[in-house]
C-alpha cells in the first residue's frame, strides 16, 4: 500500500510534524521511524527521495504551555525542535530534505488562504469580536459526497462531529455554514502572535499550513502523506480538500497512517501526561537501537502499549544480533537480504524483516563475507547500526 512510488526518478512524501511544546515521546518516534522505513525502501530501490516535514511552531498548545511555564513561545519552540532533532538523529531517522516551520512559511500559507477566498471556498464568520475565516467543505464536493457517505469516513458514523471536535475542530460554533468547516485564519486575540494578511491580522488555523508547505515544497501532487492514525480524520482529508480546490489535482497518491502507542491502557498523549520520552530513555542508558527495534517489532498500523518488558526484549534481540554480526563467518547474507526487501516491499512488513534476521542469527555458516554484508543491509533497510 504505502511502499508505492515511481518506478524511477524521484519519490516525494510529506510527514506531518510535531507541535514543539514538549519533547518527542514513543508515539512520535513510532510515526517517524515507520516513515523512515519508507524512505529507506525507496532509497534501496534506487530512487531519489524528496521528503518534507513541517513543524507546527505556532499553535494553541504551544502558546498555552509557554504561558503556563513563563517561557517565551519562540524560545520554547526552538528548544523542543532541537531536542526532537537530537532524538531522531539518535534513532537514525534520515532527516527530511525540507524541514519547514509554519512561522517561516507564513507567506505561502497566507497566499493559499487568499486563493481559497478568491475561489469562494472560504468565508468569514459573522462574529463581531473574532470574525475568523473558514474553509467551506461544501465547496469540496468530493469531501462530502465521496468520503463521508461511502468512503473512508463512513465508519465514523455518528461520532464524526465528536472526533472532529476532539482533534481540533469546532463543529458547533455558531455561524458556521457546515459543522465540518475548518478554521483557516484565526483573527488576532489579545496576547497572541499575529501576522498581517489581506483578510486581517491573525495566524493560520490547522490543516492549511500543511497544505501550503507541501504545495510549496513538493508541488500539487506527491506520492505519500504520512502521520499518526489520529490524522486519518480530519487533518489529512482537510489538507487534501484545501489543496485540491486550488490546484484541481489529486493531493497524495497514498497515506501512511501509523498506529497509536499507549501506556497503561490509554493512548500516549501530552494532554493525558502518560508519556514515555525518547530522550529520557536514552539518558537512562537505553540504547537508541533497542528503542528502534522496539518500534519495528509491530506492523505500522498496530496500536500497542509500551512496557518495560517489551523494551528489555528489544534489548535482548539487539544483543543477539550484535553477537551474530560480529562472528567471523555465518550463513550467506543474500537470502536474508532478499527476504528483508520482500517483507518491506509488502506494506512495510518490518516484523517479517526482523524475523528473517532472527533466523539467520540462530544458524551457523562458513561465509566470511556474510556478517559485514548483512550488517550493511540492516543499516540501509532497517536503520540499525551498532
Amino acid at each position: 500500500m504505502v511502499a508505492v512510488g515511481p518506478e524511477s526518478g524521484e519519490a516525494r512524501f510529506y510527514a506531518c510534524g510535531i507541535t514543539p511544546y514538549d519533547s518527542a515521546h514513543l508515539g512520535h518516534a513510532f510515526t517517524y521511524v515507520v516513515s523512515d522505513l519508507l524512505h529507506r525502501v525507496w532509497l534501496d530501490a534506487g530512487l531519489g527521495v524528496h521528503y518534507t516535514q513541517n513543524i507546527t511552531d505556532v499553535d494553541d498548545p504551544l502558546l498555552e504551555r509557554a504561558k503556563a511555564t513563563g517561557v517565551e513561545w519562540e524560545e520554547l519552540a526552538h528548544s523542543q525542535i532541537d531536542l526532537f532533532a537530537k532524538d531522531m538523529e539518535a534513532l537514525r531517522v534520515i532527516p527530511p530534505q525540507t524541514y519547514t516551520g509554519v512561522v517561516e512559511s507564513m507567506d505561502e500559507t497566507i497566499a493559499l488562504v487568499g486563493k481559497l477566498v478568491e475561489l469562494g471556498a472560504a468565508y468569514q464568520i459573522c462574529d463581531a469580536q473574532y470574525p475568523d475565516w473558514y474553509f467551506s467543505v461544501e465547496q469540496a464536493p468530493d469531501f462530502l459526497e465521496q468520503f463521508l457517505p461511502t468512503g473512508v469516513f463512513a465508519s465514523l458514523g455518528a461520532k464524526t462531529l465528536d472526533i472532529f471536535a476532539e482533534r481540533g475542530g469546532d463543529p458547533f460554533r455558531e455561524g458556521k455554514r457546515h459543522p465540518l468547516d475548518c478554521l483557516i485564519w484565526r483573527m488576532e486575540r489579545p496576547g497572541e502572535p499575529a501576522w498581517e494578511s489581506p483578510f486581517g491580522r491573525g495566524r493560520p488555523g490547522w490543516h492549511i499550513e500543511c497544505a501550503a508547505i507541501s504545495l510549496a515544497s513538493l508541488g500539487p501532487h506527491f506520492d505519500v502523506q504520512a502521520g499518526g492514525s489520529d490524522l486519518y480524520f480530519p487533518h489529512h482529508p482537510m489538507c487534501a480538500a484545501e489543496a485540491e480546490k486550488v490546484t484541481g489535482q489529486p493531493f497524495a497518491s497514498a497515506y501512511l497512517h501509523v498506529g497509536m502507542v499507549g501506556l497503561d491502557g490509554e493512548k500516549m498523549s501530552k494532554s493525558k501526561g502518560n508519556l514515555v520520552f525518547v530522550h529520557k530513555l536514552i539518558d537512562a542508558g537505553v540504547s537508541p537501537m533497542s528503542i528502534r527495534l522496539l518500534l519495528l517489532k509491530r506492523g505500522y498500523v498496530t496500536n500497542w502499549g509500551y512496557t518495560e518488558t517489551g523494551l528489555a526484549a528489544a534489548a535482548d534481540r539487539a544483543q543477539t544480533w550484535q553477537k551474530a554480526l560480529s562472528r567471523p563467518a555465518a550463513p550467506p547474507a543474500a537470502p536474508v537480504i532478499a527476504a528483508m526487501r520482500q517483507a518491506l516491499a509488502n506494506d512495510l512488513d518490518a516484523p517479517k524483516a526482523l524475523a528473517a534476521v532472527d533466523e539467520w542469527a540462530s544458524l551457523t555458516g562458513t561465509d566470511e563475507t556474510a556478517p559485514a554484508a548483512l550488517a550493511d543491509a540492516i543499516d540501509a533497510l532497517l536503520g540499525l547500526r551498532w
